[in-house]
């Protein structure tokens, strides 16, 4: 057991204590439990060799004003109840769906928020086997299943997400380090797809699938060494950061298919990623422990944040706690409102297309404003990192680390940066087919489903970067699926304009390697700034470079919050409007009220528990 392990290594009984609520400057964050979500035994899950558990949200708008629908898989099951957050206790009595797979298990999901209603969902699923199905855990059906003979690809599916603004569009990753674009109108075929070059870059290259009639997948991507292990999309769709186990975020122009920019880890692979809720911030983790911010503008690394002591699984925006503040009036017209509408958009539950255009306006104001030759907005971007040393981090990104150049006008909030004297260290697929195992629907009335900051001062900031292009003129939403198609059917010459997808063909994964220390890379790289052409990902040739500075060139952020929350690896973390949703891989969904948001609990909840937490 973990614990154990802890324990004998001298952590005490502090350490090993598992944390029911914890303080920030906005107050007290209270686990409830009586809103915990899991198998309807409650027994923890045996996790050993299983993937890892994933959680996806979908609201039906439902008129009962309860339209929050959660889906999470553990092992070979999938579940999909009503969530009741922290209004009611959870009822696990009763799923709307339950599927139990046979010779694979589920990897990840996603809703596509667009097409949800109270009678119907449709809601993507990739499997450890490679296939990829297209179900509605409403309807209780199975539409589709996408390369379910793997002739497409054999490898595990580490992420699969709709194409922001369509209907039809997907994408799917794998540990291939291969990527596919899908149309769930179109087959997939009888026999293994051949491909023809369409673009090709720095460490990565996309090919279109050649077939007299248009088939699945319309693209393949390569992208990078080893293991694509996630991707996400920018808050308006038109950039996709991806991060892979050779250690590169990469992040390019959906629409166009270019290289934007590029940055390496400090050691080991990236495993995830995420975009501020104005998409001019991302963050990354892995294998090095660390959380690092990397600006969307400068193409630069900005900070890194080290507070967990094994991997990152996870990282995410707080939308609901990032502010803004005006500076300029006549430059900014944007209220607070504006701004929580547009990061409210930002985040898995908006829907409405009221929301989504009074976001654009609210982004675009923001953008404006935000320039190197004048003072910016004041922004206070607030995200979260859990491990699988089973932390919760929650971190404050401020405006001294964002714009070290520009005098302080106001009083800063409470992100450190702090001189580090120590480098972090490191913590540390098999074919079948997508079958079920048949629920009695009279039992359950469900079908199964088959290093150190600078003591005195910041560094100046590195250049900006004049040599990468900006964003091609979005494509529509409506008509995303039918251009990309026809431009795949007459060629290269009409597709640089297109919302497709870059990647790079590699092997598969290797095992990871635990125990490594980021103290033994090798600095045998001059200070000099090189090419990403010419560092390849030699981790020699790319340390002290702006692809990956040096520990003590870029601020360290110290967490506002480190809570040890859970006794196993942590999976799972999402920021919701009233909590804060966790899982681990023992196979528990944890929900963590707001401050003020206890009291929404029911009279018998409160009867049960009146102070909403574990004692």
């Amino acid at each position: 057991m973990l614990i154990s392990k802890m324990a004998a290594e001298g952590g005490g009984k502090e350490m090993n204590e598992i944390k029911t609520q914890f303080t920030t400057r906005e107050g007290v964050y209270k686990l409830l439990t009586h809103s915990e979500y899991s198998r309807p035994n409650r027994v923890p899950f045996n996790s050993q060799g299983s993937n890892p558990v994933k959680v996806s949200f979908v609201n039906v708008n439902d008129q009962s004003g309860n339209g929050d629908r959660i889906c999470f898989n553990v092992g070979r099951e999938l579940y999909f109840y009503i969530y009741k957050g922290v209004r009611k206790a959870a009822d696990l009595s009763k799923p709307i769906d339950k599927r139990i797979y046979k010779g694979t298990q589920p990897t990840c999901h996603d809703f596509n928020h667009l097409t949800a209603t109270a009678e119907s969902v449709s809601l993507l699923v990739g499997f450890s086997a490679g296939q990829v199905q297209l179900i509605d855990p409403i309807k209780k059906e199975t539409s589709k299943l996408f390369n379910e003979e793997r002739l497409i690809d054999k490898s595990r599916v580490t992420c699969v997400k709709w194409v922001p603004g369509s209907e039809s569009l997907f994408l799917v990753a794998h540990s291939s380090g291969n990527m596919y674009l899908y149309n769930v109108e179109h087959a997939c075929g009888t026999t293994a797809p051949h491909y023809q070059l369409l673009k090709q870059g720095e460490n990565y290259s996309v090919h279109t699938c050649k077939s007299k009639s248009t088939r699945n997948p319309l693209l393949k991507w390569t992208v990078g060494e080893g293991a694509l292990n996630e991707f996400a999309f920018s808050p308006d769709g038109k950039f996709l950061a991806c991060v892979s186990q050779d250690g590169f975020l990469r992040v390019f122009n959906f629409d166009a298919v270019e290289l934007h920019g590029t940055m390496k880890s400090y050691f080991g692979g990236l495993l995830c990623v995420c975009w501020s809720p104005d998409g001019r911030h991302i963050v990354a983790g892995g294998e090095d422990d660390l959380v690092t911010v990397w600006s969307f503008s400068d193409c630069r690394v900005i900070a890194r944040g080290h507070g967990h002591k094994s991997w990152v699984s996870v990282v995410a925006f707080d939308h609901y706690t990032t502010s803004v503040e005006e500076s300029d009036p006549m430059e900014f017209s944007g209220s607070d409102e504006d701004f929580q509408d547009q990061i409210h958009y930002g985040g898995d539950r908006a829907n409405s297309t009221q929301s989504r255009d009074r976001a654009n306006s609210t982004q675009s104001r923001l953008s404006k404003r935000n320039s190197t030759d004048s003072r910016p907005v004041s922004v206070t971007y607030r995200f979260g990192s859990v491990g699988q040393d089973t932390q919760l981090c929650l971190w404050d990104l401020t405006e001294d680390i964002l714009f070290p150049h520009l005098p302080l006008s106001r009083t800063r909030t409470h992100t450190n940066v702090m001189n580090a004297t120590t480098s972090p260290h490191t913590g540390g697929s098999s074919g079948g087919s997508v079958t079920t195992t048949a629920n009695n629907p009279g039992a359950n009335g469900n079908p199964a489903g088959s290093g150190a900051a600078p003591a005195n001062s910041l560094p100046t900031p590195l250049p900006r970067s004049n040599s990468l292009p900006h964003s091609a003129p979005a494509v529509t939403a409506n008509s995303k699926a039918s251009i990309m198609d026809s431009a795949i059917a007459t060629g290269v010459s009409k597709f640089a304009t297109l919302s497709l997808h870059d990647r790079k063909e590699r092997h598969h994964d290797k095992d990871h390697k635990r125990n490594h220390s980021m103290g033994h890379i090798s600095s045998k790289s001059s200070d000099k700034l090189n090419l990403l052409a010419k560092t390849k990902t030699d981790p020699a040739k790319t340390l002290g470079t702006t692809l990956c500075p040096r520990m003590e060139d870029v601020p360290l952020l110290e967490p506002l919050i480190c809570k040890k929350i859970a006794h196993e690896r942590l999976t799972v973390l999402i920021f919701l409007e009233d909590c804060i949703v966790t899982a681990c891989q023992e196979g528990f969904i944890c929900t963590w009220a707001r401050p003020g948001k206890v009291g929404l609990l029911s009279s018998q909840n409160q009867a049960n528990s009146p102070s909403g937490t574990v004692v």
